[in-house]
């Protein structure tokens, strides 16, 4: 039997899908790619847009069409927030939400034997249970994903994530720690500690256990040589925080601090819990303690109100504090959302023009902070060799720069190498082992 996996959205989503994947490889199935015929497809969904659920759909219908006979399992946020939508869907046969994929098989197998739809979506929003969804075995063998929380308790206008992953809810330390013992016995040099809202990484489980007091323990696990933090919220890191970690060797100098906007009226209509300069605080305590760190943010664009006085204010903002990279999204009305319902909707030209002229600033900004790193030692981790162009390496350094490395070899790969930096592209660096 052969199983294809298909993934929307973020990186817990990816860890889901690659914890499924061990599951099925355990019951005897074997992996195939999804444009592939397969005897069972696997949709773990997004729904943070209207387009994740659009997204959802249509490769449902690709699936349907590769196979007509194939068992359809619908899993994640899209699947608990409209799971009567989803089951309605031709085709589908195996609906569960966020809290329940660790039994994807059972219903998969019993879908199949049954030939009745198998629906099980649990309660969320009051559920503070963390499933033990993990991973033993991973086919990279250089990075990886670790899910050490779930759910969220900030209700911010422009989101439904509370209502599809519910109440925040932590990994056991032990638990986490006992993954990445594993990790390493297996290879791995670089582990990204994932969640929807990692900053609040412990809160369930008693005053004793924070992400910082985590962080200590992987600190002292052998062979794991890079941890790095998925997306987090800007007030986490505060003074006493960052000089707990600033002397952490194998914590990464990148940091993904949640933005979305540079006015603070905007920040209040979305819900953020922090203004501006506070933010701006924030990137100067981390700049002022860690040598080389890069700050990444998110920003929407065109969120219902947003005046021109606003958008400049963003623009400004980001202009003054000078980012290393920012991923911009133009606002999309979510159904179920505050900000759906929100008067003085911006239209899609001005949305449009507004992402040209912070796209060009990012530029300006990204070039600047890469040009910093020319003429310079840094440490690369080994990724793979670069599609299309023979001889060529590449990998990421520390702050999460991509470099092309142009003399490496494939017994590099999945190790730390010292480079040279040479040269710089826009969204890049070119160097040379030493």
């Amino acid at each position: 039997m052969k199983v294809a996996f298909a993934t929307l959205g973020c990186r817990v989503n990816q860890y889901e899908t690659e914890a499924m994947t061990e599951k099925f490889i355990r019951e005897g199935y074997s992996i195939t790619e999804f444009d592939d015929f397969a005897d069972v497809y696997v949709i773990n969904t997004c729904t943070v847009t209207n387009m994740g659920d659009k997204k959802s759909r249509q490769i449902i219908g690709r699936a349907r069409r590769t196979n007509e006979e194939a068992i359809i399992a619908v899993v994640g946020c899209y699947s608990q927030i409209s799971p009567d939508e989803v089951s309605k869907i031709e085709g589908v046969d195996v609906v569960l939400g966020t809290r329940n994929k660790g039994d994807i098989v059972y219903y998969v197998n019993k879908a199949r034997d049954e030939n009745v739809i198998q629906v099980n979506v649990q309660e969320v929003l009051k559920n503070k249970e963390f499933e033990e969804l993990n991973i033993e075995e991973y086919q990279d063998k250089t990075r990886a994903f670790l899910k050490i929380q779930d759910g969220c308790n900030r209700f911010c206008t422009y989101c439904l994530i509370p209502y599809a992953r519910g109440a925040t809810c932590s990994k056991k330390p032990e638990k986490v720690l006992e993954e990445i013992t594993k990790l390493s016995e297996h290879g791995f040099k670089e582990i990204i500690l994932s969640g929807i809202h990692t900053a609040s990484y412990g809160v369930d489980l008693g005053a004793e256990v924070t992400l910082v007091s985590l962080l200590e323990k992987i600190e002292k696990v052998d062979g794991i040589e890079r941890v790095r933090i998925g997306s987090i919220e800007p007030g986490f890191f505060t003074v006493e925080v960052v000089n707990k970690i600033k002397s952490m060797k194998k914590l990464c100098p990148h940091f993904h601090l949640s933005l979305q906007s540079g006015s603070d009226g905007t920040l209040k209509r979305m819900n953020r819990k922090y203004t501006a300069s506070e933010y701006a605080e924030t990137v100067e305590i981390l700049r002022n303690n860690i040598k080389d760190v890069s700050i990444t943010t998110d920003v929407i664009v065109g969120f219902p109100g947003e005046t021109e006085e606003e958008f400049n204010e963003t623009y400004e903002f980001l202009k003054k504090v000078k980012l290393t990279k920012t991923h911009l999204f133009k606002y999309s009305p979510r159904k179920g959302t505050k900000a759906a319902e929100m008067k003085n909707q911006i239209d899609g030209t001005t949305k449009d023009n507004r992402s040209k002229v912070l796209a060009e600033l990012n530029q300006k900004n990204e070039a600047e902070f890469i040009k910093n790193l020319l003429k310079r030692d840094m440490d690369v981790l080994m990724e793979q060799e670069c599609p299309n162009r023979p001889g060529v390496f590449e990998g990421y350094t520390r702050n999460y720069v991509k470099a092309e490395i142009l003399n490496a070899n494939k017994e590099m790969i999945g190790k730390i190498i010292n480079c040279h930096i040479e040269e710089e592209k826009q969204e890049y660096i070119i160097g040379r082992v030493n």
